[in-house]
């Protein structure tokens, strides 16, 4: 069977979930520092309090001078293998699945989506497809000196996502829809509703979500683009 899996797709199917984590991480952390060692793999946030990772993914950088991106299992800097396994997985993966933009060791802006120029939205772009493959949701995108972008995959328990909540639920899809470049809405909405445990059925220009205490009807117009959204609160059953 013709594998058909693309950088898009993985794109479409991180969106809404890695959207949701970023804004629960920017509450979390407010004003804050950061600080890495590679070496001693260690790496905290500082601010109004003290955060260190329990874990956390050197996945690459995005370099301003030859404009690309260059994953971590392939920098020449040598770092730790605990770092930088995760990049490394998505080098296997990208192999697997004929994906170049995680399978080449290096990745020119250029042959990204929009062909940014500015190394922090390369960067997202990369991160965003690694967090589809390897389920880890939180991420963090630092200045490395120079203009270059250092892009983590970050891991604390204060990081998971509570329970979804109709307001955010909401707040998510809508600013998703406004600020993301997104090709596939269905697959994006049905990516999200999976992972976040939402109800969901989808007809072929509606589609119907629901959660705990809400429900949302989505419209798709001729493109398969959403159209139109109308949120309701629901009463729990039994009260």
């Amino acid at each position: 069977m013709q594998n058909t899996l693309t950088f898009t797709d993985l794109l479409d199917d991180a969106a809404l979930l890695s959207l949701e984590h970023q804004i629960h991480l920017e509450e979390l952390l407010a004003e804050h520092s950061w600080h890495v060692d590679l070496q001693q793999q260690r790496f905290e946030f500082t601010g109004s309090r003290t955060l260190t990772c329990t874990g956390f993914h050197l996945l690459g950088s995005a370099a301003p001078g030859p404009g690309s991106w260059l994953w971590a299992w392939a920098n020449p800097s040598g770092f730790p293998p605990a770092v930088v396994a995760a990049s490394a997985r998505l080098r296997d993966f990208g192999r697997q699945h004929g994906i170049p933009e995680l399978a080449s060791a290096e990745v020119p802006f250029s042959a990204l989506p929009g062909a940014p120029t500015e190394p922090h939205l390369a960067a997202g772009l990369l991160t965003e497809a690694a967090k589809a493959v390897t389920g880890h949701w939180s991420s963090y995108n630092g200045d490395a000196g120079g203009g270059t972008r250092a892009a983590f995959l970050v891991e604390h328990p204060d990081f998971h996502l509570p329970p979804p909540e109709p307001a955010r639920v909401m707040r998510v899809i809508q600013q998703a829809l406004a600020g993301l470049r997104l090709t596939d809405h269905r697959r994006v909405l049905h990516s999200y509703a999976g992972k976040r445990g939402l109800g969901a059925e989808f007809g072929r220009d509606q589609a119907r979500l629901s959660g705990p205490g809400f429900e949302a009807v989505v419209d798709f117009d001729e493109h398969g683009r959403v159209a139109h959204i109308k949120a309701s609160l629901s009463s729990p059953q039994g009260g």
